[in-house]
C-alpha cells in the first residue's frame, strides 16, 4: 500500500474513564505503524495541552483516544484548529455519534429503528413524573439507564422494577447532568463494522454476565464469547451490514465505525454507533477485519490512509 504520510503521531491515554483502554489501543497501532515502517512519536493529553505539538515535525495524526474529550468533538476541534490530517471522524459527525440522545433522533429521522427512550435532564425532570412518561412512550420494564455521552458501557444500569430505576437515576445524577433511559431489548448482542464506507462484517457477542459491560469488553476473565461471523440467516446478516452502513453515513462517520445492534424477533434494534472503536487484543473491528483476510497493520494503514482535516465537511 503506498504510502501518504511518513511521520505519525499517535494520541492516546487522555483523561476519560476509558484512559486505560485508549492506552492499549495506542500501543497496537504504535507497534502495526512501525511494522508498517513508518515513524512514530506518541502525545497523551493528560500530560499536554494540544497546541504543544510541533506541527513541523508532524505529518498526521493517528487518534487512538476513547471516551470523553477524545471521540466526542473536542480533540477533533484542536486537530482542525492545527491544521494537521487527523484519522477517524471529524467534529460534527463525533459530537453526534457520542451524544445519545442526538444520534438516536438521527436514526429515528432516517428510518433506523432504534430502541423507546426518555431523555431525562437533571434540573428538569422530576422523578414521580417519570412513571407517566413511561407510559406515554409505551416503554415498560426492564430499563436501562446511561448517561447521554460515555462510552465502553460505562455507567450503565439495567433496572428491573421503579424502585431500581429511582436508585440508579439518583445515583448516576450525582456524576451527570444527563442521562438516557432507554427500552432495555433481549435478543442476540450483534455488532457491524465499516471502513472507508465499505461493511466488513458483523460479529456476534455471548457475555457471561448480564449484559456486555466494561468487563465483559475488556476483561478476559469475563469470558465473552466472540462469534464470527454473527448467527444469523444470510439475508439478516447482508440486512445488519448496511443498516450499519447506513448508520455510518447518516451520522457522516469517517475512517473506521463500529454499530452496536440487538436482533430481537426478527428485528434490529440499533443501539450506537462508536467512532472511536476499540483497537485491543479484545476489539471487535480487527477481529472482524482478521476474518476477511485483513491483517491489523494493514487495517490500520487504511484508516491512516483516510486522514485529512476538514473533516466536518460532507465528502462522503
Amino acid at each position: 500500500m503506498k504510502k501518504k504520510f511518513k511521520n505519525v503521531l499517535v494520541i492516546l491515554g487522555g483523561t476519560s474513564g476509558e484512559r486505560e483502554i485508549s492506552l492499549d489501543s495506542g500501543k497496537a497501532c504504535i507497534k502495526a505503524l512501525k511494522k508498517k515502517k513508518y515513524i512514530v512519536s506518541t502525545f497523551d493529553p493528560k500530560f499536554k495541552n494540544f497546541n504543544s505539538i510541533d506541527k513541523k515535525k508532524v505529518d498526521v495524526i493517528f487518534n487512538a483516544l476513547h471516551g470523553k474529550d477524545g471521540e466526542d468533538g473536542v480533540a477533533q476541534s484542536y486537530f482542525e484548529y492545527l491544521k494537521i490530517p487527523y484519522t477517524h471522524s471529524g467534529i460534527i459527525s463525533s459530537y453526534n455519534a457520542m451524544n445519545k440522545v442526538i444520534s438516536k433522533k438521527i436514526f429515528i429521522k432516517n428510518k433506523i429503528t432504534t430502541p423507546n427512550f426518555l431523555h431525562l435532564k437533571k434540573n428538569e425532570i422530576k422523578i414521580k413524573n417519570i412513571r407517566l412518561q413511561l407510559r406515554k412512550n409505551k416503554m415498560g420494564f426492564p430499563l436501562v439507564v446511561k448517561p447521554i455521552n460515555e462510552g465502553s458501557s460505562l455507567g450503565v444500569k439495567i433496572n428491573k422494577n421503579f424502585k431500581d430505576l429511582k436508585r440508579s437515576i439518583k445515583y448516576l445524577f450525582k456524576k451527570y447532568d444527563e442521562l438516557l433511559l432507554e427500552q432495555f431489548i433481549g435478543g442476540q448482542e450483534i455488532q457491524a463494522a465499516v471502513l472507508n464506507n465499505v461493511s466488513l462484517g458483523a460479529i456476534e457477542l455471548i457475555p457471561k454476565r448480564s449484559f456486555y459491560d466494561y468487563k465483559a469488553k475488556y476483561k478476559k476473565s469475563a469470558k465473552t464469547e466472540h462469534v464470527m461471523p454473527a448467527r444469523l440467516k444470510k439475508n439478516k446478516y447482508r440486512q445488519v451490514l448496511k443498516i450499519a452502513k447506513k448508520a455510518h453515513k447518516v451520522l457522516e462517520c469517517r475512517g473506521v465505525s463500529r454499530t452496536d445492534f440487538k436482533f430481537y424477533k426478527n428485528k434490529f434494534y440499533i443501539l450506537e454507533t462508536n467512532t472511536q472503536p476499540g483497537m485491543t487484543n479484545l476489539s471487535l473491528v480487527p477481529e472482524i477485519a482478521s476474518y476477511r483476510g485483513m491483517k491489523f497493520s494493514t487495517l490500520i494503514e487504511k484508516i491512516l490512509n483516510d486522514a485529512s482535516v476538514n473533516r466536518w465537511k460532507k465528502d462522503l
